[in-house]
């Protein structure tokens, strides 16, 4: 068996299709079913269920995939010697970013690694937390951003600053000429939230009682369209600052503090603890508390 062959088998029981799978990997659909076909050959067992319409692993497939994403972040891990025995932030450095964090603060963060860190090669994403964390833990990434409670066997985890939740509501709406909200007033309106894959969405229902009662639930990955939707006056919602504070939500809607004590969310970063260049971290967190917006309070700075 080789690491390609292992990597085909995650993109597989990630996708749920041989056909998506062989996208992600950037193979043709044969080649992807011909590899795991060798696979199965090799190892003597079903892998897969080929459904009509989707692709099951087995019991024994599932606990391959495992053991394949934990032999795919020892292989990483030995690059990663390798160069923390040059420069530990030379090189490649692999980060990724909860959908609701990434696409506010890795612009900046992008311009900030350019100019203080010239010798890394860094490449971001953005994705849920179950995804990060599992590309994490199979060494496709090497540390990621979440919003905590986030506790795996493993993992470091770096809390790195709190940020308050705002409500955004259209010009006009009775919110706008409040100079703040209780969280409790959302029970009566109509609030526009992410799917629950979100754990943001998790969070503001649980810190606004009753939010979830007339709640519209989108099966959306942005915040943008929450934004966009308000302002046609589909309902309100509610924002990291990250995202409420950017020129676009100011010049399409009212942006409302929550009173005090205001709900909030604390960053964190997270990485394996195999990771042989802790440098690079510490210098990707530094950059991380000198890019979050303004205004944001930092935490104290712990492990969890």
């Amino acid at each position: 068996m080789t690491l390609v062959e292992l990597r085909y088998l995650i993109a597989i029981a990630e996708q749920g299709s041989f056909r998506r799978a062989a996208e992600q990997v950037h193979v043709s659909q044969p080649a992807l079913s011909l590899a795991i076909g060798r696979l199965e050959d090799e190892l003597g067992v079903k892998l897969f269920e080929r459904g009509k319409t989707k692709v099951e692993t087995t019991a024994t497939g599932a606990a391959i995939v495992v053991q394949a994403r934990r032999v795919l972040a020892e292989a990483a891990s030995l690059l990663d010697i390798a160069a923390q025995g040059k420069d530990p932030i030379a090189g490649p450095f692999r980060f990724g970013a909860i959908h609701t964090a990434g696409p506010y603060l890795l612009p900046v963060l992008t311009a900030l690694a350019r100019a203080r860190l010239p010798a890394m090669t860094l490449t971001i994403e953005d994705d849920l937390t179950t995804g990060l964390q599992a590309r994490l833990e199979s060494g496709e990434l090497d540390a990621i951003l979440v919003a905590l409670p986030f506790t795996v066997p493993g993992l470091e985890i770096d809390a790195l600053y709190d940020e308050p939740f705002d409500v955004i509501v259209p010009h006009g709406h009775a919110f706008a000429k409040r100079r703040s909200i209780d969280p409790g007033a959302l029970a009566g309106e109509r609030v526009l939230l992410l799917h629950s894959g979100h754990c943001f969405s998790n969070q503001i229902v649980g810190a606004c009682p009753g939010a979830s009662a007339n709640a519209r639930i989108l099966e959306s990955n942005s915040l943008e369209t929450l934004r966009h939707l308000v302002a046609c006056g589909e309902g309100i919602s509610v924002l990291p600052r990250c995202a409420a504070e950017s020129p676009a939500t100011r010049a399409l809607l009212t942006i409302r503090r929550f009173r005090a004590p205001a709900p909030s969310r604390r960053m964190a970063l997270a990485w394996r603890r195999s990771f042989a260049r802790p440098a690079a971290v510490a210098a990707i967190a530094a950059l991380i508390r000198e890019a979050h917006p303004e205004g944001l309070a930092t935490a104290p700075n712990r492990r969890n």
